[in-house]
């Protein structure tokens, strides 16, 4: 009896772990969002992490929101895209099925950069 309980211990342990495994360290999806970067900033109370907003173009019709929100663990490409504010991005992303409060807030994490198209015409606003 004691050799049972012992076998079915270990599958639930080898089985918590492949869940965890499959939870929070593989890849769900893999793609690319474009649009304007809205928000990009590093926040958290015990894990700073960089998370950000980009606003992606396009009418729609529904109530359904046009925001991708994601997080960067990269620090090269969180320094890029903390310049780049409000320019139109092109993102790499990673699609996890949980999230780790070290690599962000969201289950999406931008992992490069494919495109920042520059706005050629800046809007300059002058002081009254």
């Amino acid at each position: 009896m004691k050799k049972i309980f012992s076998v079915v211990g270990v599958m639930l342990v080898v089985a918590f772990f492949i869940f965890i495994y499959l939870r929070y360290f593989t890849v769900f999806a893999e793609g690319t969002k474009a649009g304007v970067l809205n928000t990009f900033q590093k926040k958290g109370y015990i894990f700073k992490t960089w998370e950000g907003i980009i606003i992606q173009s396009g009418f729609k019709a529904n109530v359904q929101s046009n925001e991708f929100e994601f997080s960067v663990t990269d620090e090269n490409v969180a320094k890029i895209l903390e310049k780049n504010s409000g320019k139109e991005v092109n993102l790499h992303y990673k699609r996890y099925f949980g999230r780790l409060p070290w690599r962000g807030m969201s289950t999406y994490i931008i992992d490069s950069i494919y495109e920042i198209r520059n706005n050629n015409n800046p809007t300059i606003i002058s002081p009254q």
